[in-house]
């Protein structure tokens, strides 16, 4: 029999479930408003949203420009937008670029294309660290390795600009659809930490 006490996972899990408890028990919150709550962090906001937009740009240039010019409205063509989707601006990578984005000032981030934002981008090592030495940071931190020949731009969201990134699409996708191409896009992808999939 193990002695050994639950993971730290566990344990946020039970805290979650406790503190949801005593909050639906006070008349705080009911059943339904966290079941809403869930619903909308699983499917009406998140990085699947963005891997769908990412997708369109990929496969569509007339919209991949609209989508640069102005991120906000592109992505409200697709029925994405919201708290914290105000002021998105997209950023491209190409070869001779990759764009990474951080918010030393606290965690702004583009909720409705990313959902919640990943502890360690709220941590202040990530914070302080992705803007002096980025390159080290990718390949310590995430295990991504961006060639030297490649310029790394760091863009520092706010409350006023929400930055994202455009990734480069993977070779060996031609003619792929935009679910197919969806599938190949990550969170990290779209902050700029680690690369898309590669195509099987």
């Amino acid at each position: 029999m193990s002695t050994e006490g639950p993971s730290r996972q566990e344990a946020t899990a039970a805290r979650v479930k406790a503190l949801e408890s005593m909050l639906i028990e006070r008349g705080v919150m009911t059943t339904s408003m966290v079941d809403r709550i869930v619903d909308i962090y699983e499917n009406q906001v998140g990085p699947q949203l963005g891997a769908r937009v990412v997708a369109k740009a990929w496969n569509d240039n007339e919209f991949r420009r609209r989508l640069l010019d102005d991120a906000t409205a592109a992505c409200r063509e697709m029925g994405i937008g919201g708290l914290q989707g105000e002021d998105m601006v997209v950023l491209e990578d190409t070869d001779a670029a990759h764009n990474a984005i951080v918010c030393t000032l606290c965690s702004c981030y583009p909720w409705p294309v990313l959902g919640l934002p990943p502890n360690w981008y709220k941590g202040p090592q990530y914070r302080a660290r992705i803007v002096r030495e980025p390159r080290r940071v990718l390949a310590d931190d995430f295990g991504f390795t961006v060639p030297d020949s490649v310029e790394i731009r760091i863009w520092d969201s706010s409350s006023e600009m929400r930055y994202w990134v455009l990734p480069q699409r993977p070779a060996g996708t031609e003619g792929w659809s935009e679910e197919q191409l969806a599938a190949l896009v990550t969170r990290d992808s779209m902050i700029g930490v680690g690369p898309v999939k590669a195509a099987p």
